[in-house]
């Protein structure tokens, strides 16, 4: 039987999000207007299937801003939106909701909140898409270095580190990723896919599962259970 787990060099499920890059690499844009955008591409999935309002604190413990507190960063704007869309990821009806939602999610882990971070990681991936190893490496090795707590550059290096027959660095890289984001779905499924390629069919079950119960119709974990789990005799 052909593997639904991806050849190495592939890897697509773990930097799908990399199609999202093109378009910022000549002209990075700042964060606060694009998050805007996704947000309101995003309304409409949200009023069909609105998530319940968040429990209310009660009075006496509520906590009121400190004087003269700012507007919220682009980041927390960028977090709060996150928050939002890993909810209504979680509660998707279905596959084309889900994608919907995902695609925003992939849009926001693209943006680190500086722009040269942002140029540089476009320059990395079209290095990838080359075959250009080592020159995404330096690029990513760059932004890593000025940029550590910028989960999706490590993400991206975890998938060349993979592309390049590199596990033990590609597991170590997917560590940051998930220390950072521990939602990264694209993440788990590449360490799910690792576990998998090293004959730890358990432990790639264990991460394939963490992964769909963060995104239900995440396909590449879909099709990895139905792989494996009937070689470890084990169902969900």
């Amino acid at each position: 039987m052909t593997s639904p787990l991806p050849s190495r060099g592939r890897c697509l499920f773990w930097w799908a999000g990399s199609t999202y890059f093109g378009a910022m690499v000549n002209r990075p844009r700042p964060i606060l207007p694009a998050l805007l955008t996704i947000a309101m591409a995003t309304a409409a999935l949200a009023q069909q299937a609105p998530l319940p309002p968040a429990p209310e604190a009660p009075a006496d413990t509520r906590l009121d801003p400190p004087a003269g507190a700012g507007p919220p960063s682009d980041q927390q704007v960028a977090q709060d939106l996150l928050d939002r869309l890993f909810g209504q990821l979680h509660g998707a009806k279905d596959e084309t909701s889900a994608k919907v939602i995902e695609d925003a999610i992939w849009k926001l882990w693209a943006r680190s909140g500086s722009p040269t971070a942002d140029a540089l990681i476009v320059q990395a991936v079209r290095a990838m898409e080359a075959g250009q190893r080592q020159i995404a490496l330096r690029i990513l090795d760059t932004i890593i270095d000025d940029q550590p707590t910028f989960a999706e550059a490590w993400n991206k290096r975890a998938t060349l580190f993979y592309m390049m027959g590199d596990y033990d660095r590609s597991l170590a890289d997917i560590d940051h990723v998930l220390e950072l984001e521990p939602r990264h779905f694209g993440a788990l499924t590449g360490l799910g896919t690792i576990l998998n390629d090293r004959g730890k069919k358990a432990e790639a079950l264990k991460a394939f599962r963490r992964a769909l119960s963060i995104h239900p119709f995440l396909d590449g974990a879909k099709k990895a259970l139905q792989q494996i789990e009937p070689e470890t005799e084990q169902k969900i």
